[in-house]
Order: structure tokens, then C-alpha cells, then sequence
């Protein structure tokens, strides 16, 4: 008899569970089911799950966080159009899965987060000047504006936008240009610093070189004495490596000096002879 309530049992529950579909939830994902229509108002955990396809489903949400890039052209309050890549940081919690569900539908990112993510790039971007997106100061302000506007647009939606980066900037042509001749004037303002710097200290260099040349005559000059020219004069004697011909004088110096003897000729030997003679009373 148990064998045949056993096998009754169980021939029952392959017959429910013949037409019963089977979803599998993972963690990070949460399941939103709907009986005969209606969504039920409690979010389904991680496990397996059945459920009758003819009267009912169950969708996979994931909770987890994820990124959507937009890019956007936008005006500045110049009206200079710039190109922007946006990362949006955002998650659906798991217990506001249900509620998105229910009021937005499962394309929410098509439905509501991209057109304000787009809303919210132009409607901020359009209050600064170009020159904001190039500082890092100014890329900063935009995305916490950026950020702050998303949030109060979307949290009370169930989305939780948790961050937004600036990937990259692209400036209008007109205005890279002006900071790129900008950065070479600078860079040419530099180099004639430079070079004028180096002008300074080479003329620095000069002077004090020519002191010191001024320095050393003057030291020189001050150094020849009659005392070392009589010295020099009686030297060149005791070598007679010099032949030193005179003419006397009150100081009793030598007035010419000539070459080695082998050098002096004899015209030249007549000729301060006879200068001797003329000399002597």
C-alpha cells in the first residue's frame, strides 16, 4: 500500500512540475516576479526558483554596481562646443529593484538614466568657461555638480548614482590652439631668461677676469725698480750669454741692449763704438 501511495505522490509531482520553469539567482542579482500580472512586492534571493510559465515569471536584476559611459557635445558659457566622455558610477539596490520595476520598467537605463545623465552634462558644463574643462580644479566642480544633480533626479527613483569621472575632454580646435601658442611663448620667455641669465654672469665672468689682469700689471708694474733693472743689467754681464752696450747717463743705466755676440754684426759694432766716442769728454 505505501508503495503505491509513494508512486502516486510522485507521478503527481512530475505532472505540477512537468510545466514549471526554473530560474536561477545568483548573488549580486535579485528575481522580481509577477503572478498572473502582478509583481510581487518582495524581491527574490539568490537560489532556485520555480515557477508555472503559463501564469507567472520571474526576471534577473542585477544589484551590483555598474558603469555607463555617455558622450556628449556641449556648449561652454562661451558657447564653444567641447566633447566630453562621462562615466556614471550607479547601482540598484536590492530592495528598490522591485519598486524600479513597478514604476519605470525593466529598460530604466533607456527609460530614465541616460536622458538625465544628458541633461545633467549640458545643463552644468553650460555654466562654466572652456578653460574650467582644462584645469583640474575646474573638472573636478563639474563632475560633484554633475554628481549632485543625478543624485536628486534619481534617488528618489530607486537608482543610487555613486560616482562621476571626467574621462576625457576634448577642446574646441580654436581653443587648443591658443594654449598650445600660449605654452610656446611661455616656453620662448623661458629660454630668453635664460640666455639673458647667462649673458649677466658671462659679463660677470669678463670682468672680474679683466681685474685681475688689471690687478696683476699694476702688481707687476710696481715690482720693476731701478734696483732690479741694475740687477737684470749686471746678471746679463756675469752670463755673457748678452752683450749690453751703454751709453752713461746720471743713472748709470743701460740705454740698449743687443743680441748674442755671434748675432751682432760688424757694422753694428762700428756704429756703437762710434756712438762710445761721442759720448766720452
Amino acid at each position: 500500500m505505501r508503495r503505491i501511495v509513494a508512486a502516486l505522490l510522485l507521478g503527481a509531482m512530475g505532472l505540477m512540475t512537468a510545466g514549471c520553469g526554473m530560474t536561477v539567482i545568483e548573488d549580486g542579482e535579485v528575481g522580481v516576479k509577477a503572478d498572473f500580472g502582478h509583481i510581487s512586492d518582495q524581491a527574490l534571493g539568490p537560489g532556485w526558483h520555480w515557477y508555472l510559465p503559463m501564469a507567472s515569471w520571474i526576471e534577473t536584476w542585477n544589484v551590483k554596481t555598474q558603469e555607463m559611459k555617455e558622450t556628449a557635445q556641449v556648449p561652454s558659457s562661451e558657447g564653444l562646443i567641447s566633447q566630453l566622455d562621462v562615466s556614471i558610477i550607479y547601482n540598484v539596490p536590492s530592495d528598490r529593484a522591485v519598486g524600479v520595476r513597478k514604476t519605470i520598467g525593466a529598460n530604466y537605463r533607456e527609460t530614465i538614466l541616460e536622458p538625465y545623465i544628458r541633461e545633467a552634462i549640458r545643463n552644468v558644463v553650460s555654466g562654466y568657461a572652456v578653460k574650467a574643462l582644462f584645469s583640474d580644479e575646474g573638472r573636478k566642480a563639474i563632475g560633484e555638480n554633475i554628481l549632485a544633480f543625478l543624485k536628486s533626479k534619481l534617488d528618489q527613483r530607486g537608482i543610487f548614482v555613486q560616482d562621476v569621472l571626467l574621462r576625457d575632454v576634448r577642446l574646441p580646435p580654436t581653443f587648443s590652439q591658443s594654449i598650445e601658442s600660449k605654452l610656446k611663448a611661455e616656453q620662448e620667455s623661458f629660454q630668453k631668461e635664460f640666455e639673458l641669465t647667462k649673458a649677466k654672469k658671462d659679463a660677470e665672468i669678463e670682468v672680474a677676469r679683466a681685474q685681475g689682469v688689471a690687478k696683476s700689471n699694476e702688481v707687476i708694474s710696481g715690482s720693476i725698480t731701478e734696483n732690479y733693472l741694475r740687477y737684470r743689467w749686471i746678471e746679463g754681464l756675469q752670463t755673457n750669454q748678452m752683450m749690453v752696450i751703454y751709453v752713461p747717463t746720471e743713472a748709470n743705466l743701460p740705454i740698449l741692449e743687443a743680441g748674442r755676440w755671434k748675432s751682432m754684426t760688424d757694422e753694428a759694432m762700428k756704429a756703437a763704438m762710434m756712438k762710445k766716442n761721442e759720448a766720452t769728454p
